[in-house]
């Protein structure tokens, strides 16, 4: 079995760790969870992170054949859509996406988004396996988080999106529109009953108290032994109690409303309007006497 070289690129303004994954044999290569450098602030959008990811390949000799999406992230914009144009390289996600779409696509009155994942190049089924050069790759649906989280088994390697956290921090929240934390207990466990010795790749890092650096590896039996919300002996009914109290503490994460509108859209703005701007929406909720005063 030959194993990926793995190289990771952390962003601290968004905590997440996106991957360069190559066969060292052919150099042929993916990206995974890209992230676009956004400033909410000014609405201004720059690619250093994603040119530093093919600055890398590029140095490595890899010729950049998939960007994959575990999900569609809620805290970072994806940086698919500008690696496509640079490499040609085709964007996949979990065929679930479309489940994703429907959910949203009426919360921002998209009415020009689709909903049958088209704006993606590839729909991954649970299952489905493809060669990257001589490297098998497997996907796995895990959801919970989301409806269309995917699970990317590379060899020994899996990037697990978000479903799990360093042992030390737990598990990904599942209060989104579809979350479920039944399903995320029942996708970690699928993970869990893969060999003891498989490497584990995170999406994110918060540096748990008491640790000083950032983290994003490690593995099967690290995560059985000593994740502290879903180690072994804790139970569904357990696990879903402990999360869903957490989940009610947790507040939006400060880019979700932009990344969801870009990121159901596989990375691309919503149409520029007559202008030729951009726009993403803010839903506004008014509450108590606020309605009496607009």
């Amino acid at each position: 079995m030959s194993r990926p070289i793995i190289r990771a690129f952390f962003d601290e303004p968004t905590n997440t760790v996106s991957y360069l994954v190559a066969d060292p044999t052919t150099k042929k290569a993916a990206i995974i969870d890209p992230v676009f450098d956004y400033d909410h602030n000014s609405g201004e959008v720059d690619t250093r992170s994603v040119e530093a990811m093919l600055a890398a390949a590029e140095e490595a000799g890899n010729t950049l054949e998939w960007v994959l999406e575990t999900h569609a992230h809620a805290d970072h914009l994806s940086g698919a859509p500008f690696i496509k144009a640079k490499t040609g390289a085709k964007i996949g996600i979990g065929e679930h996406i479309k489940d994703v779409q429907r959910i949203f696509r009426p919360i921002f009155n998209a009415t020009d988004l689709k909903t049958d994942g088209s704006d993606f190049d590839h729909l991954f089924r649970d299952g489905e396996r493809f060669n990257l050069g001589e490297l098998d790759v497997e996907v796995l649906h895990t959801p919970g988080h989301t409806p269309a989280d995917i699970s990317y088994k590379i060899e020994d390697a899996v990037f697990v999106g978000d479903t799990l956290f360093m042992p030390d921090y737990g598990t990904a929240r599942a209060d989104f529109p579809g979350g479920d934390a039944h399903k995320l207990y029942r996708s970690i466990r699928r993970l869990l009953a893969l060999p003891q010795q498989t490497r584990l790749f995170m999406c994110h890092d918060y540096k748990a108290p008491g640790r000083d650096s950032f983290a994003w590896e490690t593995t099967v039996r690290e995560q059985r032994e000593n994740n502290v919300h879903v180690k072994d002996g804790v139970s569904e009914d357990e696990f879903v109690t402990v999360r869903q109290a957490r989940d009610t503490k947790l507040s939006a994460p400060r880019l979700l409303l932009p990344s969801i509108q870009v990121n159901i859209r596989a990375g691309k703005f919503p149409p520029a309007e007559a202008n030729g701007v951009r726009y993403l929406k803010i839903p506004v909720k008014l509450k108590g006497g606020v309605q009496a005063c607009v």
